[in-house]
């Protein structure tokens, strides 16, 4: 690990050492992945640490190739002290609205760990009800490795969920967009409909054919 990636890393870990110095000793970071596709259930992950990530190219997971978060939600999960994740389905999604969703599916991983953390650091949002201390962080996935660490393992997770969906409903291309909006998928959904795991309430699922107007850039 080169000392640029040293000194990169221990900025990420500036909101737990601060924790840490602060007295707390389980750090929880929640991230979430899969609120802007079309289709499938939107995920969240709780990780609880109690000593940095000291993970080269430990980062948020939008900045990181597919390969090397797959890299690096391995040695996520070996270094973390516990871990859970947390889903919505689609059919949540479509009753309660996705921001919602996104909070139900972060409260669902916060109380499925198997240590409860002193502090939950959380990207931009907070969870309703959740029994332990927490900060939102704006752009936290960039800002805390905890949060970045919850990101990744979040997104990997989705990720395989999307690749299994594919083999149940042909013809969306769910493995390659993991869901999202693109051409190709609006296309799909004009031509053979939502299946059970596209989100009703989000427009572009409903009318394909105008989205398709608009380039497929709707995510």
């Amino acid at each position: 690990m080169t000392p640029r990636e040293r000194r990169r890393l221990r900025r990420l870990h500036s909101f737990e050492r601060a924790a840490w110095d602060g007295g707390a000793q389980y750090i929880c970071g929640v991230d979430e992945v899969g609120r802007g596709p079309l289709a499938g259930p939107v995920a969240a992950c709780a990780i609880v640490i109690a000593k940095p990530l000291h993970i080269e190219f430990l980062n948020d997971s939008k900045v990181v190739t597919s390969l090397r978060r797959a890299q690096l939600a391995d040695s996520i999960r070996s270094d973390a002290i516990c871990f859970a994740l947390g889903w919505a389905t689609p059919q949540e999604i479509d009753r309660v609205n996705i921001l919602a969703a996104t909070k139900l599916a972060m409260s669902r991983a916060i109380a499925s760990l198997a240590r409860p953390p002193c502090q939950v650091f959380v990207d931009a949002l907070s969870i309703p009800d959740c029994p332990y201390p927490q900060q939102a962080i704006v752009d936290g996935d960039a800002k805390s490795a905890a949060i970045a660490a919850a990101s990744i393992v979040a997104k990997v997770a989705r990720d395989a969920h999307m690749a299994m969906l594919d083999a149940l409903h042909r013809g969306y291309g769910f493995a390659h967009n993991k869901g999202y909006g693109t051409a190709a998928h609006l296309a799909a959904l004009a031509k053979h409909g939502p299946c059970p795991e596209h989100r009703r309430s989000f427009a572009p699922v409903m009318a394909p054919t105008l989205a398709l107007a608009y380039d497929g850039d709707i995510v």
